[in-house]
């Protein structure tokens, strides 16, 4: 057996604990005169189970050191700035009167003080968005959808509460999202006035909703008088799409301003003296062409709505106004990097930051010649930064921790498909790799499909299998994001032809590094990567294992039972559906797998797990045998969702990822652990 080089120690990769225990930034906000930026950081409790956040302070200027705010015992988030410089967020404490408390809306004085709550309900307050020039402020909560008034949703719940109903009677699709049972309830906005720690009454200014906010995002003028907001409309074959509506927040007045019939319209940013919106166009795609994004503009005076950089190659992911209105600061996936960029009105996109990060939560100063964000990649998690507009320079703040020691190191891939197209990805190597200490090579397909292996993933972390002595490929394969229309469009409906054939070339050019042994491979994804998984499973045995979470098996059954069919039916026919659907090749899998699956996923549902693992055991070309022994295994999750995101189950996750790959890739047995029964 090739020996696996002696690895760095002491980081906290080479533990499941130390790596579980890492604090976590996310949630960057920043006070209207530019001079506070507060972030969300969530440790584990006591207990460990579980992640509970707090609110920290963070110097723009990177003299002081972060600072702690908010000290609950059950968290905080939903961080925002009020127009005097208090912090308005949401946090799950005691209220008087309250036996089964929500998350409830508090605010901390600027001055300093205690925390004081403004507002509370038993449908919950969260996503609190505040005007910066007036004391106006817009929050979500979920309102029955009997209930005519806040007053009777309190009743309603209540009754349910004490005589134990869950019963949901629909009429309209969709019934679930992702992981949790839409109904009976329904988002509401409310809205309210507070330039005080005094308790405020909450009005709601959309009583005829329905399920219109259900995913909303919004923006709110600065003097408070109005806001816009995404809003769902129905359509046939029980779609979704999504417009934008202007609400009066002093009448309740609605009106819609953009509604484009052949795209979903999302993520509008009001220009600070609400004369202009952008927002961001995709598109509704169709079995043969792939969903375009744009930038678009649209002015309040005259109703007009003009595109922004129509030329540009790239998909917009966020979007922020200079202070002056003359153009935009954006981000958007690049070559496996997420750059920011800047944009005047009438112009093309302008990179600013030349590193191969990612960025988000960008917050740009008052005087426009400074940004702020997270900035994030697979070598560094996320921490705030300050960005010079007119430089580029890039400065790191002082945060609550500093970066974590890596057992490896990153380096980038890259080949030609077979069609000529440039195909790149990552490759995070142990530390102590060489060509007379070989290591084994694990291929880790991202979901999606629309995305990119860009940015630190504390779920999908690389680095604690590089700590285990393997080195890690995150391959970018056709209908990533970042590398323009074409690369998406050409794995458009083609899942298992582009996609694959992509994959397989940079594992070739992979393993011919020398200090990747390429007799000793495996193959792992989640979502989009587990149906990528399932396919490679069924279309090459050159892996020694594979591991499959979430993944996609039978298309013809997933198409009905995803939480959002309508979008499944523009994305494949039923022919291609066939065409592409892994488990019509499980009589030629000879690859032990690992199948994981959460009962609680409603994107990818269970049945699709289920299906796999019966008939790896009954119809694969590696069967059980007639006493029923079997080298596949199923990681079963009766209470997780898509991801697995309990910190013990997730722990357990790595663990048996871990014991399955060292049993059939290194032919060594790891235990398992013992909490499993």
């Amino acid at each position: 057996m090739t020996q696996i080089p002696e690895l760095h120690a002491g980081t906290p990769f080479d533990e499941l604990d130390s790596y579980l225990a890492l604090a976590r930034l996310s949630g960057l906000v920043m006070a209207s005169d530019g001079s506070l930026l507060i972030c969300s950081r969530a440790v584990l409790d006591e207990t460990g189970t579980e992640y509970v956040s707090s609110l920290w302070e963070i110097d723009p200027e990177g003299r002081r050191p972060a600072r702690r705010l908010t000290w609950g015992s059950t968290g905080e988030s939903s961080a925002t700035f009020a127009f005097d410089g208090d912090v308005l967020f949401t946090a799950t404490r005691p209220v008087p009167g309250e036996t089964n408390p929500a998350p409830s809306l508090w605010r901390l004085p600027a001055a300093g003080g205690e925390a004081q709550l403004l507002a509370s309900r038993t449908g919950g307050i969260s996503a609190v968005t505040a005007a910066v020039s007036a004391p106006t402020f817009v929050a979500q909560t979920a309102v029955m959808a009997a209930a005519v008034s806040l007053e009777q949703d309190d009743q309603v719940r209540t009754s349910r509460r004490e005589k134990k109903v869950s019963a949901i009677l629909h009429t309209g699709y969709p019934v679930r999202h992702w992981d949790h049972d839409l109904g009976p309830d329904h988002p509401h906005l409310v809205v309210a006035e507070s330039d005080s720690s005094e308790a405020v009454d909450l009005r709601d200014l959309t009583p005829t909703a329905g399920a219109a906010l259900r995913e909303s995002t919004l923006t709110i003028s600065a003097d408070g008088l109005f806001l816009i907001t995404t809003w769902q409309v129905e359509g046939a074959g029980a779609s979704l799409r999504s417009v934008l509506v202007r609400v009066d927040t002093v009448t309740g007045d609605r009106t819609v301003i953009v509604d484009d019939a052949e795209a979903d319209v999302y993520g509008p940013v009001l220009s600070a003296d609400g004369s202009k919106l952008a927002f961001i166009r995709e598109s509704l795609s169709s079995p043969e062409s792939a969903p375009q994004m744009s930038l678009q503009l649209f002015d309040l005076g005259s109703g007009r709505i003009t595109g922004v950089a129509d030329e540009w190659d790239r998909w917009p992911t966020s979007l922020a106004w200079l202070p002056d209105g003359s153009g935009l600061v954006i981000t958007a996936d690049e070559g496996g990097r997420a750059p920011i960029f800047t944009v005047d009105l009438w112009g093309q996109p302008v990179r600013l930051t030349g590193d191969d990060a990612a960025y988000t939560n960008v917050r740009v100063a008052p005087d426009g010649e400074t940004v702020y964000a997270l900035r994030a990649s697979y070598d560094t998690p996320p921490h705030v930064v300050r960005v010079d507009v007119r430089t580029g320079v890039i400065t790191a703040l002082r945060g609550p921790d500093s970066a974590p020691e890596l057992p490896g190191t990153l380096t980038e891939v890259d080949t030609r498909a077979e069609d000529g197209t440039a195909v790149r990805g990552w490759l995070a190597v142990p530390t102590g790799a060489a060509p007379h200490a070989p290591v084994p090579l694990l291929l880790w397909v991202h979901g999606g499909p629309l995305s990119s292996w860009n940015t630190w993933s504390w779920r999908w972390n690389p680095w604690l299998l590089v700590a285990r002595g393997y080195a890690v490929l995150l391959p970018d394969p056709a209908l990533s994001t970042g590398y323009g229309q074409d690369f998406v469009q050409r794995g458009w409906g083609r899942w298992g032809t582009a996609p694959f054939a992509d994959l397989m070339a940079i594992t070739d050019v992979a393993v011919s590094r020398p200090e990747i042994d390429p007799k000793r491979t495996g193959a792992m994804g989640g979502s989009f990567g587990g149906y990528m998984a399932n396919w490679i499973a069924g279309h090459t045995n050159r892996f020694d294992a594979i591991v499959t979470h979430a993944g996609l098996w039978a298309l013809d059954q997933f198409g009905p039972t995803t939480d959002a069919a309508w979008y499944w039916q523009r994305e494949m026919t039923p022919e291609m559906a066939v065409e592409n659907s892994p488990h019509l090749y499980v009589a030629d899998i000879t690859t032990p797998m690992l199948v994981i699956h959460g009962d609680k996923d409603y994107r990818v549902p269970i049945g699709e797990g289920l299906r796999l693992w019966y008939e790896l055991l009954a119809e694969s070309g590696l069967p059980a045998d007639d006493e029923g022994r079997t080298d596949h295994r199923f990681l079963y999750f009766p209470d997780e969702n898509h991801w697995v995101l309990k910190p013990e189950h997730a722990k357990i996750w790595y663990e048996v990822v871990i014991a399955f790959l060292s049993e059939h890739v290194l032919g060594e047995d790891v235990p398992l652990p013992e909490i499993l029964g």
